[in-house]
């Protein structure tokens, strides 16, 4: 007698969260129809199936072959008491150190996005003072002892009046490499500032908002025409010389088909080191956007950075090790006028296995040895600032001889801040990317935005109580 059988793989069950309610539930991963899909089932509020991937060939590479033993912080910070993700942060629960903390200086900003995560705008003033940004830097180094990246935010951080004080104080505690996230109209409008912050060149970067080149995909998604204001940016970033990274908040059916143009764009500019693609995370203050219409995933952003790029192809643009779920990248080298993707001689065994700093290639001949040279682990003080390992520990540490300099170095990376509707509790505990607290917390950045953001005390008191008593009525039933 034959059997009924589902329309589907059953790969796997994990937990979610509802998107309604935000309860932690029951989900299971599903593949079907070269796709994979978390069904999530909530008491209250039904069946929900979500996108996770539309290649399902490349999510199963993730979760089986691009998988790592976790790094792990120096202290916790908080205690297991209700269950991921209402016990951040640091919990004893989590599997992943701080390769990139995020320290908002500020909610004040001098822009109003509308897919601002952060709800920022001219309309929040007031900046956290030095003596509690010099706390917070002091816990991220508890944490980390010698921390891979802080990546100074807001609102808009440039505007804080101690902002070069707060440099300093980062330089004072050993942080490997700094990085301000900005939305470049104060490095625009003023030349004086970009020439003190060329000061601090050396291990630092700056984060631009560079979403397009289009005026209309701007006052969508920025609520302005900021053409002029990238444009201008960038000219004083390349004048004097200060590492730059593009990041790109992509929507679908709005910008996502310029990632091409951008990746082009940003290798003829000398001071650009490479490209951030960042789906929305639906958070925050996020006007215009619908999920079913706008929401993207990593493999698709990954299959048009193939067909729009002309450098890398869907093979160069692999999963990062650390959470392979939510992270991918690809380097390339820029050499004499050419550009050579390097990211598929990659060894994944090597990268996987092989600890935090220890890489392989697969390939002969000239690029051979300089790609080995650039990926070297011998490296000295000074070229610390050529060190790729600064940017994200679990990439491979990279020292730069006389011929080949940071310079020489292009990167794509792909960063998607799971949400409500995408949050897999599975791989929110292998989260890398967190953000300090005033009080010494360090939370994963998407647990803060669903849970821990201002405004949301009142949310995730209740949530916690329902945890309390259902764990007492467990044990008296």
């Amino acid at each position: 007698m034959s059997r009924k059988a589902r329309p589907y793989l059953f790969y796997d069950t994990t937990s979610a969260v509802c998107t309604t309610c935000l309860r932690v539930i029951e989900a299971k991963i599903l593949l079907k129809d070269g796709k994979a899909y978390m069904e999530k089932w909530c008491p209250a509020h039904g069946t929900e199936r979500v996108l996770v991937s539309d290649d399902a060939d490349y999510y199963r590479q993730c979760r089986e072959l691009w998988i790592k033993p976790p790094e792990m912080p120096n202290t916790f910070n908080t205690r297991m008491q209700y269950g991921c993700p209402y016990d951040c942060g640091l919990c004893p629960d989590h599997m992943q150190h701080s390769c990139l903390t995020l320290l908002e200086l500020t909610d004040h900003c001098n822009l109003r996005c509308p897919i601002c995560y952060a709800g920022s705008g001219p309309e929040r003033a007031g900046y956290r003072t030095l003596s509690e940004i010099v706390c917070m830097l002091d816990a991220i180094v508890a944490n980390e002892g010698e921390p891979d990246v802080v990546q100074l935010s807001g609102g808009e951080p440039t505007l804080h009046p101690d902002f070069f004080a707060v440099l300093d104080a980062a330089r004072a505690r050993g942080v490997r490499h700094l990085m301000v996230n900005t939305n470049g109209v104060r490095l625009a409008q003023d030349r004086e500032f970009c020439a003190r912050l060329s000061e601090y060149r050396r291990a630092f970067e700056v984060y631009l908002q560079f979403d397009s080149r289009r005026p209309e995909a701007l006052k969508e998604m920025r609520g302005a025409d900021l053409t002029g204001v990238r444009e201008q940016a960038l000219q004083h970033l390349n004048e004097f010389d200060i590492s730059t990274t593009l990041v790109v908040t992509l929507k679908k059916g709005v910008n996502d088909e310029e990632i091409g143009d951008i990746i082009g764009y940003a290798l003829g500019q000398s001071c650009v080191r490479g490209v951030t693609l960042q789906p929305i995370q639906d958070a925050g203050r996020v006007q215009g956007y619908d999920a079913r219409v706008h929401r993207l995933t990593v493999s698709e952003i990954r299959r048009r950075i193939a067909e729009q790029s002309g450098v890398f192809t869907a093979a160069d643009i692999l999963p990062v090790p650390c959470n392979p779920d939510t992270l991918a990248m690809g380097y390339a080298l820029k050499v004499g006028g050419e550009v050579v993707a390097l990211t598929r001689y990659l060894d994944p065994a090597v990268l996987v296995e092989g600890g935090r700093n220890t890489i392989s290639f697969e390939h002969d001949g000239e690029l051979r040895r300089r790609v080995f040279d650039l990926f070297s682990t011998n490296h000295s003080p000074a070229s610390q600032a050529n060190c790729l390992a600064e940017l994200m520990c679990c990439l491979p540490r990279v020292s730069a001889p006389a011929e080949l300099t940071y310079h020489n170095v292009f990167r794509v990376l792909i960063v998607q801040f799971m949400d409500a509707l995408s949050l897999d509790i599975r791989a929110l505990k292998k989260s890398c990317i967190h953000i300090v607290q005033p009080d010494g917390r360090l939370i994963p950045f998407e647990s803060f935005n669903l849970l821990y953001r201002d405004g949301r005390a009142g949310l995730l008191r209740t949530l916690r109580h329902e945890v309390v008593r259902a764990t007492r009525a467990r044990r008296t039933s």
